[in-house]
């Protein structure tokens, strides 16, 4: 399998060594509301988020009213929901008849539209607004589906929630037939909240996607509270990050509990960034801003008596103390003065030079 080890999505490239793209989902957070959907594109721009992602379903074509009231009870974080999952699906789809006016929005504050497509013909309707597709974990072995959206030749954002290394294997295949343009997420699909779900985030999966899909744009779509889940990922090579977005956690809802709002948005891009800073680059040298740090900071060979012009270097003439001024030999450099002659007088606590050695 190949992959693109850089692409664009609309303007704004996708690589190892580009700054980390931020994708915020509002999925349910629009609350039915084209005036909610609207406020939070702004919030989001504001928030310095790249792109504003929306969830595409309608409830007839992703959930089974008959299977989920015969499946006993509700279970996972559906257990909150007081209407059916049906009801709640069908009340919190987004509209198709927004699409456009959204997507001007977004192109006259310059954010990204983006959305996950849940069925075929949403995959049709908003091929002409989203330049990106994320395909959503729950769908990652609809694989007629995957190869579909895969055709479309635009960049694929596979979330691999709940899923085995097998399942994602398969996804990958028949999206690399047709689109070498693909971010691989790990993601974790329980949305409680809850601190012990930092023990199944497993972040180092992104070290198995980087040996097993060489050159695959890594990513994480992300439900834990905080940042360090998202930071430990963008340590690991992550480059683009999903995380679901709202502007209130109180409000009713099934997304808005676990979301960031923009109070925390803003404080996870100013410590990704901080962290992108300080990541670097594998090269070592004495950096530029401890160059002053290193003379002030580093012994050099000194003498620990005045020696006069002439006078053979002993072992016991010597000390090795701070400063070390540019050029003054180093600790290193002692088994190259010793025995060598003294070319002219040097006071009692005077660095050594190589030009002062004959």
């Amino acid at each position: 399998m190949i992959f693109k080890s850089k692409f664009n999505i609309n303007k704004k490239e996708i690589s190892f060594n580009s700054p980390t793209y931020f994708i915020a989902d509002i999925a349910a957070n629009h609350d039915g509301s084209f005036d909610r959907v609207k406020r939070l594109v702004y919030l989001a721009k504001e928030c310095e988020a790249d792109a504003i992602k929306f969830q595409h379903f309608l409830a007839p074509k992703i959930v089974s009213d008959f299977g989920f009231k015969n499946f006993g009870h509700k279970i996972a974080h559906q257990k909150k929901w007081k209407k059916s999952v049906y009801e709640i699906y069908e009340e919190y789809s987004f509209n198709r008849d927004w699409d456009e006016k959204i997507y001007e929005l977004t192109k006259k504050i310059n954010i990204q539209w983006m959305t996950t497509p849940y069925d075929f013909d949403a995959l049709e309707k908003t091929n002409k607004f989203s330049k990106a597709f994320k395909i959503g974990s729950g769908d990652i072995t609809w694989l007629d589906f995957i190869k579909a959206v895969s055709k479309k030749k635009k960049p694929i954002i596979l979330s691999t929630g709940a899923s085995d290394i097998k399942d994602v294997t398969n996804a990958v295949k028949v999206i690399n037939k047709f689109n070498n343009k693909i971010c691989v997420m790990q993601c974790n699909t329980n949305y409680k909240n809850e601190r012990k779900n930092f023990n199944h985030i497993n972040l180092r999966v992104l070290n198995l996607y980087k040996k097993k899909f060489k050159n695959i744009i890594l990513g994480l779509s992300d439900h834990t509270e905080g940042h360090s889940t998202v930071l430990g990922a963008i340590t690991l090579g992550a480059r683009i990050i999903e995380k679901h977005f709202t502007d209130d956690n109180k409000r009713n809802g099934p997304d808005h509990y676990f979301s960031m709002n923009p109070k925390s948005w803003k404080e996870m891009i100013k410590r990704t960034r901080e962290l992108e800073d300080a990541l670097g680059y594998e090269k070592k040298i004495i950096e530029q801003n401890e160059q002053e740090s290193a003379l002030v900071q580093r012994r050099c060979i000194r003498l620990n008596r005045k020696l006069i012009k002439g006078s053979i270097i002993s072992i016991k003439d010597l000390d090795y103390l701070r400063p070390a001024p540019k050029n003054s030999l180093s600790p290193a450099y002692v088994k190259k003065i010793l025995n060598k002659k003294l070319k002219k007088e040097k006071q009692k606590g005077a660095e050594i030079y190589l030009s002062d050695i004959s």
